[in-house]
């Protein structure tokens, strides 16, 4: 098993499987978890253009009219051919980039849902044992209590609800977020931003769990403080 407790002696001796993980090897992995996924999809965006390009080429090489016609031309010139190529390469690649919104988008959803996955893990083994959540506030405060105080190493600093399934949950002091240094230019909450992607996808997993479909949205407008927005969405009467 794994904890992000302290392990106290004897170490759970009676458990020949029991395993112990730092907590700073969660502060790792979120470090590193943004930049891999920015990494990632734009290596599957450039993997998926390329294959694309390699696809039109190959059907532009079988054309059926232009056969002659491109063979008496790579007579004429191969320097110009290759230039021609160069700049079509070129292009291409270019065009394959991904803007700036899509990339963010695809960043959002692989974050997420790595957190959503991890979320429902972290529920189904930390809350077997207690009966089952009737009351969706209920859910919520276990959230801001034992799910923060396990990942996090603290509670939620406060908790509001309009009792019409919004709740709103604020860190003044967020893990994640509390190694950043502010920049200069005053960048560092946009560039922080991302880093709730994650944690974002971790409550949306737990809700899950206990069977609550909701919305989270996550912003922070000074560090390290984070403020999490969760909306529940109604189940449909059978």
């Amino acid at each position: 098993m794994s904890s992000f407790d302290q392990p106290l002696p004897p170490y759970n001796a009676s458990d020949p499987t029991a395993t112990f993980v730092g907590t700073s090897c969660l502060d790792f992995l979120l470090i590193e978890l943004v930049p891999m996924a920015y990494r990632i999809t734009n290596e599957l965006e450039e993997a998926t253009a390329g294959e694309t390009g390699d696809s039109d080429d190959h059907s532009n090489d079988n054309g059926g009219g232009g056969g002659g016609k491109k063979k008496n031309n790579e007579e004429v010139g191969s320097v110009s051919s290759t230039a021609a190529g160069t700049v079509s390469t070129a292009g291409r690649r270019s065009k394959s980039k991904l803007d700036e919104d899509e990339e963010r988008e695809a960043v959002f959803f692989r974050l997420e849902g790595l957190g959503y996955r991890v979320g429902l893990g972290l529920v189904e083994r930390f809350s077997r044992d207690r009966p089952r959540f009737t009351d969706t506030l209920d859910a919520i405060k276990f959230v801001c209590k034992d799910l923060w105080m396990l990942v996090f190493k603290k509670q939620v600093d406060n908790l509001k609800t309009n009792h019409r399934g919004v709740y709103v949950l604020t860190d003044h002091a967020f893990r994640p977020l509390s190694r950043m240094s502010a920049d200069a230019g005053g960048q560092a909450v946009l560039r922080a931003q991302p880093f709730l992607w994650f944690p974002c996808g971790i409550l949306r997993g737990a809700l899950a769990a206990m069977g609550i479909s909701a919305t989270v949205q996550a912003e922070t407008t000074e560090l390290p403080g984070a403020v999490f927005q969760i909306k529940t969405v109604p189940t449909a009467p059978k």
